[in-house]
């Protein structure tokens, strides 16, 4: 038999930062080496350099153009989906 209670919820109350993915580009690298699978990351505000994402971090998180790339307050860095990110976070300064 399963407990069909719901389950304790919570709201989160985390400080993170993020940009808007305006495009994710491939590195231009010298003929004579070889790609590490590592991208750029171009951010909608232009106020904003592009950013490296490792290979590492593009096959975990999957980003995509449109929505956010997402760094915690521990240095953890993630990617949200737009409507995600912009109803569970309000801009502070």
């Amino acid at each position: 038999m399963s407990d069909t209670r719901e389950m304790p919820r919570y709201q989160s109350i985390k400080k993170v930062w993020g940009l808007k993915i305006k495009d994710i580009i491939p590195k231009e690298i010298d003929v004579n080496q070889e790609s590490d699978g590592s991208m750029w990351m171009i951010p909608e505000d232009n106020d904003y350099d592009k950013i490296s994402l490792s290979h590492h971090y593009l096959r975990k998180h999957n980003p995509h153009v449109g929505g956010y790339y997402v760094v915690y307050e521990d240095g953890y860095e993630s990617f949200s989906p737009s409507e995600a990110f912009e109803k569970g976070n309000v801009l502070i300064k």
